[in-house]
């Protein structure tokens, strides 16, 4: 998130696309509220389901699964047709002037440079995406916006493809709602409005989620709706740590802080690392958050001599370790073991069957939870034949949030410090605790065994020691960072240094946790209410450096005064900022010279409308259907995303062509209130259980009537992966959208249930494909295809 919960009150215009705050975020519904009781803001909601957010809507849209970028792309050509757009803001803080290769194109669903394997698949050669430079290497510009090769207009050529009409026929809405929404939203692309975007994995579960949330970004920026308050790109996380995770490298790819993995083939030295560093913005300082994160774990080993340990340091191969590939080499025998820590594979991964068919290829399993999990037990499930499975599987019994201290990281980045309220039940242990003995465990048995390469192992700085437990606040500490000689916490990662003499876990964080009396992550200390805009400095603190909306330089003009007055996050007096946050900037410096790069972590200072490199599957985004579709792309020559992950291959590959007749409907998967994620713990609390004690196919009248089914009658969905029986729920909830003439009908199935635990029910992941994003690899959950029948009997389903 750009910006945070509290900041909501400030907004005018709310546009939730992908996410269902009033059920799943409900305390961020309080601070939508208060805009619409004190302000007078507008909620739009745009959704295939009448969700519980619509019913409290000003503006409720339908939009077909998977079309996101078609109705996002719709409102970016109407803002830059109709003049709704911010032109001061676009002109001088986003790359709009910035001049492209003359050779850029973009021909039958493809931007130029696409090279075309054997299998369809679809690489780039970005050369085409590149900015046009001058003699001295500088980026050619016209400020006017008017060159033909400028952002700005091809953007505007691109999307003016992107009519009202095409919009409507793509999305399954009228040109009317798309006008109302258009109309509204881009009413916010002026000094005084805010509109805020949320959204969640209604978009990013996706063949091209990441380029959806490039088309959020892209259409506040053209708004001037980032880095003001009241503004921003807000995605509502699925927990309460979700951010923490990845801030602190959960995902294959990166190291904490979002640093870049390091390559074996690009990247075999620090120094060859060190020079892939970008020449400009912010991150020309990674090599001093490098450093650092190498003298945390390494400590007296990590010297200037050895590349501060580097060595030491897992290197990516050529391959994908994302969760699909992942799996797809266990199902060919190529994985010995696995950890599954906090998460419940057999239910949440995608063509779940075949994941928990590829369980069983494993020597041993390790899952560490609360309740013996799905994944614990997989070889309970349907189908499988416990016979017939030598998988050796340990169970570790973990503790719950409540059991344990530590800090959470909230959507919007604020880290919290929560104590324990409880001990652990019974011989359940806290996390941290399992990882301390299990690591050093492998230590001593390395020291005693030997191994290929122990070093990495034996040499790692281990001091989180506190009696029989290991210290949370110790590691709080050294992810936080400090001056390797004295050991004193760094205040901010402006402190970081290359040379060995600072250490830190993770450089965003730097401040959280300075010390051990009071440190940052434990203040309460909240507004007084009406005296501010509600960035509630004091209480917590949030990365980077306590900064509570990112890119806050943005809120004001280029003279430094606020663009509206009413909100002013910051003003220039002449001598000084008068300040409601922490600058994204140089507030020392006069306004004019901070203006010229209010986007300090980009590598050209400014916001990124086009992506000359970031992006594998374009500068900018565009439309195309999801993997399985019911209808066949009219608007380009290519079905899909040409570089989706189509990771499905052998067993895991089952797809379904457009058009096809057997499987004519569209299926999504949602949340609700009563759960949460795989059901794990939910579904073994009576409470919970009995407010919500089924699976459900929730179906439209229209459907309901097709098929002779009532509520509660038991129906069948079947897709090319497998097949599930549950009780349907008829509901207007759910309707036909109507796309190039034909009424389809959506499916839609909460994810929560499995064969484990008090309430058991069928698994919604049994359905759906093994295909991804092309930047994230996350599956395509929210569209694919499916076909319904009636099933025997009525009732619940259980197992």
């Amino acid at each position: 998130m750009t910006n945070h919960w509290t900041d909501y009150q400030n907004t005018d215009v709310f546009m939730v696309l992908g996410t269902n705050p009033a059920e799943n975020h409900p305390i961020s519904m309080r601070w939508i509220d208060r805009a619409r009781e004190t302000r007078g803001a507008k909620l739009i909601v745009v959704d295939p389901k009448f969700n519980r957010t619509a019913a409290k809507a000003d503006l409720y849209v339908q939009i077909r699964p998977g079309t996101d970028i078609a109705f996002l792309g719709g409102l970016m050509n109407y803002a830059m047709t109709h003049g709704r757009y911010f032109h001061e803001y676009v002109a001088k803080y986003t790359n709009a002037s910035y001049l492209i290769h003359p050779d850029f194109k973009f021909e039958e669903g493809l931007f130029s440079g696409a090279q075309v394997g054997e299998d369809g698949q679809v690489k780039y050669d970005t050369a085409t995406w590149q900015y046009q430079v001058d003699e001295d290497g500088n980026i050619k510009k016209d400020p006017t916006l008017q060159h033909p090769q400028c952002v700005f207009q091809l953007m505007k050529k691109h999307y003016a493809r992107y009519t009202p009409e095409m919009v409507a026929e793509t999305c399954g809405m009228t040109v009317e709602e798309f006008l109302e929404v258009a109309e509204l939203f881009t009413s916010t692309g002026r000094p005084d409005k805010a509109g805020n975007i949320m959204y969640a994995m209604g978009i990013t579960q996706s063949s091209h989620g990441s380029q959806n949330v490039r088309a959020v970004a892209m259409l506040q920026l053209l708004l001037g709706n980032i880095g003001i308050p009241g503004g921003g790109v807000n995605a509502h996380r699925g927990e309460s740590n979700v951010q923490g995770s990845t801030d602190m490298a959960m995902l294959w790819n990166n190291l904490p802080g979002y640093m870049p993995m390091p390559s074996a083939a690009q990247h075999p030295t620090l120094a060859a690392y060190q020079a892939s560093t970008p020449k400009s913005g912010y991150w020309t300082n990674r090599p001093k958050f490098m450093v650092s994160l190498l003298k945390a774990w390494w400590g007296e080993n990590a010297t200037a001599e050895n590349d501060f340990a580097y060595d030491y340091l897992p290197k990516l191969d050529h391959r994908d370790h994302s969760h699909m590939s992942i799996f797809e080499a266990m199902g060919r025998g190529e994985l010995k073991g696995l950890f599954a820590w906090g998460q419940n594979f057999a239910v949440g991964g995608p063509n779940v069957t075949k994941e928990r068919s590829a369980l069983a290829n494993l020597d041993w399993l390790v899952v560490v939870d609360l309740f013996e999990t799905e994944t614990a037990a997989f070889w309970k499930g349907p189908g499988m034949n416990p016979a017939e499975i030598q998988t050796e599987v340990f169970l570790l019994p973990a503790a719950a949030s409540y059991e344990k201290c530590g800090t959470v990281t909230n959507s919007g980045r604020w880290i919290q410090w929560r104590d324990k309220a409880v001990e652990p039940m019974g011989d359940s242990r806290d996390d941290l605790w399992i990882a301390d003995r299990l690591f050093k465990k492998l230590r001593e048995l390395y020291a005693t065994e030997g191994g290929a390469f122990p070093d990495p192992i034996l040499q790692l700085h281990w001091d989180y020691d506190d009696g029989d437990h290991p210290s949370a606040e110790k590691v709080a500490f050294e992810i936080n960072g400090y001056t390797w000689a004295d050991r004193k916490g760094l205040t901010t990662f402006g402190n970081l240094q290359d040379d060995g003499s600072t250490a830190c876990g993770c450089w965003i964080y730097a401040g959280y946790f300075d010390n051990f009396e009071t440190p940052k992550c434990r203040s309460r200390v909240k507004d007084e209410p009406g005296t501010t805009l509600g960035t509630h400095l004091g209480w917590a603190w949030a990365w980077p450096v306590n900064r509570r909306i990112l890119y806050n330089r943005c809120s004001m003009d280029e003279h430094g005064q606020p663009w509206d007055p009413e909100r002013p996050l910051f003003r220039w007096d002449g001598e000084k900022f008068i300040a409601q946050d922490v600058p994204d900037f140089v507030a020392t410096n006069p306004p004019e010279v901070s203006a010229q790069n209010p986007f300090i972590m980009m590598q050209e200072g400014v916001g990124a409308l086009w992506s000359p490199s970031g992006m594998k599957d374009g500068p900018i985004p565009e439309h195309y259907e999801p993997v399985e579709s019911p209808v066949s792309n009219r608007f380009n020559r290519r079905q899909f995303n040409p570089v989706a992950v189509i990771s499905g291959k052998g067993e895991f590959g089952a797809l379904t062509e457009a058009e096809n007749p057997e499987f004519p409907y569209i299926c999504t998967t949602y949340r609700v209130t009563e759960h949460w994620q795989s059901g794990a713990m939910t579904r073994s609390l009576p409470w919970l259980g009995e407010m919500m004690p089924d699976m459900f196919v929730e179906i439209s009248p229209t459907l309901a009537a097709k098929l002779g089914v009532q509520s509660g009658d038991r129906v069948e969905v079947t897709t090319v992966r497998g097949s599930l029986v549950a009780p349907a729920m008829v509901t207007p909830r759910m309707r036909p959208v109507r796309v190039h003439g034909r009424e389809i009908e959506i499916v839609g199935m909460p994810w929560h249930w499995g064969f484990m635990g008090k309430f058991t029910g069928a698994s919604a992941n049994v359905l759906t494909p093994h295909v991804g994003d092309a930047n994230t690899q996350i599956p395509e959950y929210k569209a694919f295809l499916c076909n319904v029948k009636k099933a025997g009997g009525s009732g619940p389903v259980r197992g």
